[in-house]
């Protein structure tokens, strides 16, 4: 496939539309206006992305490459590059992590496309007129990222038979619920995308999390909206971070409100305190996510741009707990093949299966469960990492505390016999979403993000997923392995949440920013998962996409019936 992006020295000093990030939000953005026309004359779209262009092949499948990819922000201190594929950010209450590249978090989610359910949106927290036009927004996302579920006819998964049998158990203890297999953004026979982009058919290795290297069967926004955007003429550069925008005088020449200020990374210009650049703008949209538009619109506030006292709240973690069911003495095959060739049952996708335990009298106490897999170029960390942590706080569900010697070693032994044998083969991933009130805050300290939100553990829905993953862990006959650090989300949301007006949100229902005194900055947009004000307790790319479409409607329509004004 011919890459999308382009070097830096074509980079033009004014554009109609900068989007700024290449996730859901980003991609559509760049897909759908550069589309637009007006009085004739389509409209000229640039793509900033922090993140470098990976294809099928460039993803680590060892561990040496998987932590040349990985980049890590902490309190104290920030480890390897900015344009490192793994984003880890760690903070004092909560982690996050997510994927940095053309394509964003969609280079290594876990596929699934589920909408939230009805009342979800029914929450006060959403402007009244956000419904409006929200369903064709949903039903265009979903014709756009075309996904399929798991087939019946293919090959039985291991880590899919015993999600079903802890669905058998756990639905009837919850007062109702469902299992299936949900929509996935995976191929799973040879064709092409709807932009025309050639993909290969799913090789069941267990790899989504760490990247697709199979000639694009999973379907990032590198097969569909981006080479979409590409094909019109949209711009796209990659390694560029943004690091703040600025609200340029009413009578800037050409009708230029906006003008983008960036650095170019892993360049060595930092090292010789290189001058910025920028780009001036008509309309920006800011697409890098709840917690990249949140620091850029943290970084941008001065006394002639004011914005909401609302920025940076309603952080979510979209109620994402990880465990583990750890020793099952069954075989799982839940750990992807990596570099090694693939022999044996399959892993299949990383998550295949729903238990759905939503439509319960109260929205907070719903939850979905999924089961996972752990890419192969993590494997070799698994067995000590596992037998440690089980030795250090797990305990064989069921067994009796004392333990002969011979029983201890064999245990040990199950423990350390490698990724795919013994105890770490016995082993279930398990990822909940829920609700988790979004009660999070982002802020800058030392010019970097950091998150706090004190209490968190102590809020119903950990202990309530807990319990459960540990009754499932239980059924299963393994040990409950629940994460021993800060909770990890990788379902980041809010820090730029919509809402009524000013005091209630930072953008209205169409992603236009409020100004502080009232109004709105022209032609400034948010456009990602930091509009989203609540939890949304599913897998959020459906939703954000579809948030993405109707934004992206209502913009174009108001261009190009002249109710927004144009320079």
């Amino acid at each position: 496939m011919p890459r999308l992006s382009s070097p830096l020295t074509d980079v033009k000093p004014d554009y109609d539309v900068v989007v700024v990030g290449s996730g859901y939000g980003g991609a559509i953005a760049a897909s759908r206006l550069s589309r637009v026309k007006v009085n004739s004359k389509t409209f000229s779209v640039c793509v900033l992305e922090r993140g470098r262009e990976f294809q099928s092949g460039d993803f680590p499948d060892t561990l040496n490459r998987a932590w040349a990819e990985t980049q890590v922000d902490t309190p104290s201190l920030r480890f390897h590059s900015r344009t490192a594929l793994y984003d880890f950010r760690i903070n004092r209450d909560i982690n996050v992590v997510v994927g940095c590249g053309l394509g964003g978090t969609s280079l290594i989610n876990a596929n699934v496309v589920l909408g939230p359910e009805p009342d979800v949106f029914n929450d006060k927290r959403w402007p009244q007129q956000f419904r409006r036009g929200l369903w064709e927004g949903f039903r265009r996302a979903w014709t756009m990222l075309a996904p399929e579920s798991y087939p019946e006819d293919s090959p039985v998964l291991r880590k899919l038979t015993a999600l079903e049998r802890t669905a058998d158990y756990l639905i009837p203890r919850s007062g109702g619920g469902d299992f299936f297999r949900p929509p996935l953004t995976v191929s799973f026979t040879p064709g092409h995308s709807w932009a025309g982009v050639e993909h290969g058919a799913c090789s069941l290795c267990g790899n989504c999390v760490s990247g697709c290297n199979y000639e694009g069967a999973k379907s990032t926004l590198v097969t569909n909206y981006l080479p979409d955007a590409h094909a019109r003429q949209a711009q796209i550069f990659t390694q560029v971070g943004v690091r703040w925008v600025e609200k340029l005088p009413a009578n800037e020449p050409g009708g230029y409100r906006w003008r983008v200020h960036f650095e170019l990374l892993d360049a060595g210009r930092e090292w010789f305190g290189a001058p910025g650049m920028s780009v001036r703008a008509k309309f920006v949209v800011l697409s890098a996510g709840t917690l990249g538009s949140t620091e850029i619109l943290l970084r941008s506030k001065n006394p002639e741009f004011e914005v909401s006292e609302c920025l940076g709240y309603r952080f979510s973690g979209n109620g994402d707990v990880i465990g583990l069911a750890y020793n099952v003495t069954d075989p799982l095959h839940a750990v992807g093949f990596g570099r090694r060739a693939m022999t044996g049952d399959p892993v299949g996708p990383c998550i295949t299966g729903v238990i759905d335990l939503r439509g319960q009298p109260h929205l907070d106490d719903a939850m979905v469960i999924e089961e996972g897999s752990i890419p192969g170029a993590l494997a070799g960390l698994l067995p000590g990492a596992l037998g440690a942590a089980a030795l250090l706080y797990g305990g064989k569900s069921g067994a009796s505390i004392s333990h002969s010697f011979r029983e201890e070693m064999s245990r040990l032994l199950r423990y350390l016999r490698g990724p795919r044998r013994g105890a770490v083969e016995g082993t279930q991933i398990f990822l909940v979403m829920s609700h988790d009130g979004a009660g999070g805050h982002m802020y800058l300290k030392d010019d970097r993000l950091r998150i706090d939100w004190p209490g968190m553990t102590d809020l119903p829905y950990f202990a309530a997923a807990n319990r459960r993953l540990d009754a499932a862990a239980r059924e299963l006959g393994g040990t409950y392995l629940r994460n021993p650090f800060n909770p990890i989300s990788v379902h980041p949301l809010g820090g730029c949440p919509m809402g009524e007006n000013v005091d209630h949100g930072v953008v209205d229902h169409d992603g236009q920013v409020f100004a502080k005194n009232g109004g709105h900055h022209e032609g400034l947009y948010v456009c990602d998962a930091s509009v989203i004000p609540r939890s949304l307790g599913v897998n959020p790319l459906l939703t954000i996409s579809a948030i993405a479409e109707r934004m992206c409607a209502i913009l174009a329509t108001g261009l190009s019936d002249g109710t927004i004004r144009c320079p």
